[in-house]
């Protein structure tokens, strides 16, 4: 019991939960987003439920990974045309693919909402609940990878590794209806949310491409770091407090400029 409960083990814990928690942060803003395509009543229902689910099917790709890791890093297939070089594994392609579906997904829903429909209402064709769970599961197993992988480079120890995963888990449960409660309140970042998610997507292609080792016109695929998107995500965010103070800045400034015109008529 003292050997499972040394200090290496338990500061190893430590570390995995904080790496949980920092990488989940993409993660959890997409499944608030998408949750919020059920209807209203059953929203918490459905990220709770993904949630739970998807950290069930963490350990038990966890466990899969320590028995298999070598089945995800050989090759299954290559492709050497002029303008595409590369030799893809499991683990990239299913990175790529889960790239390309946030990447969809974004989209989607950007163009969603400059079709200028009523936001304020709930959609009047609600996406199916069991369609979401699936969706959030996937997408979840997908984010997984790299927590796992990171989380196997730092222990072997599984207990360690499952732990952290339940208690990752906990908090993305606990902290997903005040994510979604915000985003309720402050519809205006759901745009923001949006945008990173095409940055999420676009982040996973880099490191699908990276593990491929693509090559596109010549050019090697580079995996975009972790300290870069969150430089990207804080210009996101920093553009947009400052476009948000300027807009309110202006619309003072025209109602001021209305309320001295109508005093002089």
């Amino acid at each position: 019991m003292q050997q499972i409960l040394n200090v290496d083990n338990l500061v190893t814990l430590v570390l995995l939960i904080m790496l949980q928690a920092v990488l989940g942060f993409d993660n959890l803003l997409y499944i608030v987003l998408e949750s919020k395509r059920a209807p209203l009543p059953k929203q918490k229902m459905v990220r709770r439920l993904g949630i739970g689910i998807a950290m069930v099917l963490r350990i038990v790709l966890l466990f899969g990974l320590i028995k298999a890791i070598g089945y995800f890093q050989d090759p299954v297939f290559s492709v050497n045309v002029s303008a595409v070089v590369g030799e893809f594994n499991l683990h990239s392609i299913i990175v790529l693919l889960g790239g390309v579906f946030l990447i969809y997904t974004a989209t989607k829903e950007i163009i969603h909402m400059m079709g200028l429909e009523e936001i304020e209402h709930e959609p009047k064709k609600a996406g199916s609940v069991g369609a979401l769970i699936f969706a959030i599961v996937s997408m979840n197993l997908i984010f997984s990878f790299d927590s796992i992988l990171s989380a196997m480079a730092l222990t072997d120890v599984f207990w360690v590794m499952a732990v952290a995963i339940i208690v990752g888990g906990g908090l993305m449960i606990w902290l997903s209806d005040s994510v979604a409660a915000f985003l309720q309140k402050n519809r205006m970042y759901e745009v923001l949310g949006l945008f990173i998610l095409f940055i999420v997507g676009i982040m996973l292609l880099s490191e699908g491409g990276h593990l491929a080792h693509l090559h596109l016109f010549g050019h090697e695929i580079t995996q975009m770091s972790k300290a870069t998107f969150y430089f990207v995500i804080g210009v996101l965010v920093l553009t947009d407090v400052v476009q948000t103070r300027y807009r309110k800045r202006l619309m003072r400034l025209k109602q001021r400029s209305q309320a001295v015109l109508s005093e002089r008529h």
